[in-house]
């Protein structure tokens, strides 16, 4: 695992040990109630930091809305204005997300760093390709992994030069390519936490492939410290997203999901079974592994690692624990034996 110094958010600190989920608000800034409800819904559904666009003063108004309903730390995306910057950290958020080269004069950097000095706030520098600065992309041509990390590293001068480090980084690419191996090249350069992404990363089906490729591929490598899945959908299905991440690469908790492609043995509805048991255990936080087979014969097998399961069998299905047979069912009493199992553990 990568060692990065600890910054802390709220009250979560980003340091490896734990891969913290964000999103983003979709609600329009001038929304407040809106905005309020989607925050709640988000961390209903697991998100564990929360990001609101303040485009102009009005929109401050948004922080201590959202501050005083919902308990997850909330980060401040401000693009150019320093005087907004300054606002939101006065208002009470936990965060401020800005590129320091965009806000002007050196004066103003530093007047958002006192601001966020004094209030114990972390700066996130967050540059895409979309934004990058133009004598990097004359230098190199093109937004490649080098430019984004370059550019990073540049406004990362300016905080640090103000007497700053309390700074987390985010080089977020469309191309998944570019996203993975710009995070690579920027770990070996720097030991501040990172932020994952794929922006701009698609609707639900393409953008849960991209993010799984992109966000996966360096938690695989140790790589990341916060994540946010980003979809051109509802929000919500980002947190679910980035849990199923997790998971998948074994940085998350909750039930995880076994299930065979089926094949000419099945002779149960195996498809709905999967989909059924996937939905009622998604909000089960137990570190547990669940199997949904098509059959007997590779099922117990195949799934012997599985803490319990179902396996279709010549109309029945059998229940099993732990690679043992616990008994045989009817396809219609399968879920609800294998729900009262995994409520034992």
């Amino acid at each position: 695992m990568r060692k990065c110094r600890p910054v802390k958010v709220g009250g979560l600190t980003l340091d490896g040990n734990k891969i913290y989920i964000q999103s983003m608000i979709s609600v329009p800034s001038t929304d407040i109630q809106g905005s309020v409800n989607q925050a709640l819904e988000l961390e209903n559904a697991g998100c564990e930091i929360i990001r609101a666009a303040i485009p102009d003063m009005n929109a401050v108004k948004l922080i201590p809305a959202i501050k005083e309903k919902v308990n997850m730390p909330l980060v401040a995306d401000i693009h150019f204005d320093y005087k907004l910057a300054i606002a939101a950290a006065e208002a009470g958020v936990d965060a401020i997300r800005i590129n320091p080269g965009n806000i002007g004069s050196i004066d103003r950097v530093k007047a958002v760093v006192d601001v966020c000095t004094k209030r114990g706030l972390p700066i996130r520098i967050g540059v895409n390709g979309g934004s990058l600065e133009k004598e990097i992309l004359a230098k190199y041509g093109s937004p490649c992994s080098e430019a984004l990390v370059e550019s990073a590293l540049g406004h990362v001068k300016i905080l640090e030069d103000c007497g700053f480090e309390n700074i987390v980084i985010s080089i977020k690419s469309s191309d998944v390519e570019t996203m993975i191996k710009g995070y690579r090249l920027l770990a070996q350069k720097c030991d501040y936490p990172l932020h994952l992404g794929v922006t701009e990363a698609g609707t639900e089906r393409m953008g849960l492939i991209k993010s799984a490729v992109g966000i996966g591929s360096l938690l695989v490598d140790g790589i990341g410290e916060t994540i946010r899945v980003s979809l051109t959908d509802d929000p919500v299905k980002e947190i679910y997203a980035a849990k199923d991440i997790l998971k998948a690469v074994g940085k998350g908790s909750g039930v995880k999901i076994v299930s065979c492609p089926t094949c000419g043995r099945t002779r149960i509805d195996l498809i709905g079974l999967a989909k059924k048991v996937e939905e009622m255990t998604k909000d089960i936080d137990k570190n547990i592994t669940v199997a949904v087979m098509g059959c007997v014969v590779n099922g117990i097998g195949e799934a012997g690692e599985a803490d319990v399961g179902i396996a279709g069998g010549d109309g029945c299905v059998v229940l099993f624990k732990n690679g043992k047979k616990l008994c045989k069912l009817s396809e219609q009493e399968a879920l609800q034996a294998l729900m009262n199992e995994i409520d034992k553990f």
